[in-house]
């Protein structure tokens, strides 16, 4: 799961949506996407908290309660069948969030993408891309990546969607 502020979404939905992008040529693009958005930080949790074991309120708190990071902080890594435990992550997540639908613009003349309240320009919209390709913080495990990421690394580099412009992932 992608955490933007207070906005929580699926890595793999974000990377199935991007590989439709990259099919479409528009230059503006207005799409909708669900998500999911928890408003209050104490319903959000403490991610360092979390981590180190000794802060486990709101959201954050809850998946490492069921899903407890590893002793050695270098054994953290994100899994390729991570999305195996979806279905609880989403339950548990009800508990919490709010579902939103947000709109995501893509805009070439002002080289800007909009995603809900949150702007990026078109390079900074590319480290968030990157950012999944790498598998966030802490890393893919053994540098192996779930098919959906492959299959938006494979679309990405087909596209001829400016968004996609100059954008390497290695």
């Amino acid at each position: 799961m992608i955490l933007l502020d207070h906005y929580f979404f699926f890595a793999s939905d974000f990377c199935h949506s991007l590989s439709d992008i990259a099919d479409i040529q528009d230059d503006f693009l207005k799409l909708s996407w669900d998500i999911d958005s928890i408003e209050k930080r104490e319903h959000i949790g403490n991610l360092t908290g979390a981590i180190y074991g000794v802060d486990y309120r709101g959201f954050i708190g809850e998946v490492y309660k069921l899903f407890p990071f590893p002793k050695e902080q270098k054994e953290f890594k994100q899994r390729t069948d991570g999305c195996k435990n979806r279905f609880v992550i989403e339950r548990l997540i009800e508990k919490f969030a709010k579902r939103t639908i947000i709109s995501f613009v893509i805009d070439r003349e002002k080289d800007r993408v909009a995603f809900g309240e949150y702007i990026f320009t078109r390079a900074s919209f590319q480290e968030l891309i990157r950012y999944i390709w790498l598998g966030g913080y802490p890393r893919w495990k053994e540098n192996l990546r779930p098919d959906y990421v492959l299959s938006m690394k494979e679309k990405i580099e087909k596209s001829k969607h400016f968004l996609f412009k100059g954008l390497a992932l290695k």
